[in-house]
């Protein structure tokens, strides 16, 4: 059975209860396979470890930036909770050695799914965390590994959608506001697939598929993002 000594190292904290460190790594799939597991899965740890998270985040923010409006406030939290973030911070920590995942999860090769696990599990251990040591101590890690961000989001706006960014981003260089236009329509009504291209002008800069209009558009305007090295 896994030590957790090296997670621990990258948490910067040692368990009193190892338990609950443990549950905090065991994805729902794997009781399926090993019922008797002395533990129970991580679900009811991220509910409580989200809830710790954003009111940590939401004082910092509160405390730091009196003069910014709640707005922008809301934006640059979400920027710091969400999942693309706390997948980051899970592949810092190395947290994935550690799951508990069944052997159907574990093959899975959707890296979708995989960040969300993952970002469960960095809640998860947040849970775990208040739980052991108090709010303190939980404090203190979300403040060194997520927190630590917050200046690279507000250099980069990447509190801002892809959409806006690009939006802003090619006011700024080209003085012309961006579009989109469908490209391709594909499936039944139900469960749709869309192409979108997304343009300068009349020049299409790139294309994103998505199984909405929207989705579709953001994914272009990410990729526009890249390709434009904005």
């Amino acid at each position: 059975m896994n030590s957790l000594v090296k997670l621990q190292k990258n948490l910067g904290l040692e368990f009193k209860d190892k338990k609950l460190l443990r549950q905090a790594l065991v994805h729902r799939s794997y009781l399926n396979e090993h019922p008797d597991f002395e533990t129970g899965h991580n679900e009811r740890l991220e509910f409580l470890g989200d809830a710790v998270l954003e009111i940590i985040v939401t004082e910092y923010l509160y405390l730091n930036f009196s003069d910014t409006p709640e707005g922008d406030l809301t934006n640059w939290r979400a920027a710091l909770v969400n999942a693309k973030m706390l997948y980051s911070v899970a592949a810092d920590l190395d947290v994935e050695s550690n799951l508990y995942l069944s052997k159907g999860e574990a093959k899975d090769k959707n890296k979708k799914s995989r960040h969300y696990i993952l970002a469960n599990a960095i809640e998860a251990i947040i849970g775990a965390i208040y739980l052991d040591q108090g709010f303190p101590a939980a404090k203190k890690f979300i403040t060194a590994k997520i927190i630590s961000h917050l200046d690279k989001i507000l250099k980069n706006k990447s509190y801002l959608d892809p959409k806006s960014r690009f939006q802003e981003r090619a006011q700024e260089e080209a003085g012309i506001t961006p579009h989109y236009e469908i490209i391709k329509e594909e499936g039944p009504d139900h469960a749709k697939d869309f192409t979108v291209g997304l343009y300068l002008d009349t020049k299409m800069i790139t294309t994103g598929e998505g199984s909405s209009k929207q989705e579709a558009q953001v994914q272009a305007a990410a990729k526009g993002l890249k390709k434009m090295n904005w």
